[in-house]
């Protein structure tokens, strides 16, 4: 059952959850110089998830963490969860479709993460997105997620500094790790009916099972621990940098981009919404205004 390996992959989850949201919050309270300077301090607003199954049954939950509306976060949402149950009938086709043994005869799942969006007042700091997980069947287990940056108006130096600090956290376990994962987020992030990128890149993998469970799990937590050292500097940089009426117009396009691809591509939306969880935390990585023209 894995029981103990589940319960020290949930306990990361949110103490990396702790970490951003301290961080996050010190952003806030950081924010001396530039616009919006004069606006309250953003905090997060915490809210338990509960999960049940169709029977009523405790199915599991989480936190949902949401910032709105601060000096240098415009949305930003943190959450955690640990779920588990029965897979309904499109997720277990979903899940053999993958090649994950054993779901038809026994359709058992638990699944624990970390997902995380910010959306940025300032039209030059970066929207960025980060996930991790675990996900648990009778006849499998595997880890997965990444992070990727989504700027709606390009630094090179800061895209540089995102990727050589994700490289710098995956080295140390492979150096053939960082090239496979760029690829692949390279791939997973693309949106096929605009024919470009949603943002810059990353790292993403799924599927992650080498047969070494601590091996993959320290790479898990190597992927978590590389987000803040890769995206902290950025919004440092970026947030104290003047913009008008253009600037703002430009970001609320892109987040138009961002929209149409967790709404149509996004495999966590559609798994959170078909397994039942709750579908504020589920769409929470949805920004608070974009533009369609």
């Amino acid at each position: 059952m894995m029981d103990a390996e589940k319960a020290r992959a949930s306990a990361w989850f949110r103490e990396l959850r702790d970490q951003i949201v301290a961080a996050f919050e010190g952003l806030e309270d950081s924010h001396a110089a530039g616009p919006l300077t004069d606006m309250a301090t953003g905090r997060f607003e915490v809210t338990e998830t509960k999960r049940h199954s169709d029977d009523g049954s405790d199915a599991g939950g989480g936190l949902m963490s949401v910032m709105r509306g601060g000096r240098v976060f415009e949305k930003v949402g943190v959450n955690v969860s640990t779920v588990y149950g029965t897979l309904g009938t499109a997720a277990q086709k979903a899940m053999a479709a993958r090649g994950v043994p054993g779901i038809a005869e026994n359709p058992q799942f638990w699944a624990s993460g970390i997902s995380l969006v910010a959306h940025m007042q300032n039209p030059n700091c970066p929207a960025v997105h980060m996930n991790t997980r675990m996900f648990w069947t009778p006849g499998a287990w595997w880890f997965g997620g990444g992070s990727d940056l989504n700027p709606c108006i390009e630094f090179d130096e800061d895209t540089a500094h995102f990727h050589a600090t994700q490289k710098a956290h995956l080295d140390p376990h492979d150096e053939a790790h960082y090239p496979r994962l760029k690829a692949w987020a390279d791939e997973y992030f693309y949106i096929p009916h605009r024919s470009r990128a949603r943002g810059v890149g990353g790292i993403f993998m799924d599927d992650q099972n080498s047969g070494d469970w601590e091996a993959d799990f320290a790479l898990t937590q190597d992927i978590g621990r590389a987000f803040l050292p890769a995206y902290l500097p950025l919004v440092e940089k970026r947030r104290v940098m003047p913009f008008g009426a253009a600037e703002k117009d430009v970001q609320l396009v892109h987040r138009g981009l961002y929209a149409e691809y967790n709404l149509v591509y996004d495999r966590g939306t559609k798994f959170g919404l078909a397994t039942g969880h709750d579908a504020n935390a589920v769409l929470m990585s949805l920004p608070p205004l974009a533009k369609w023209v």
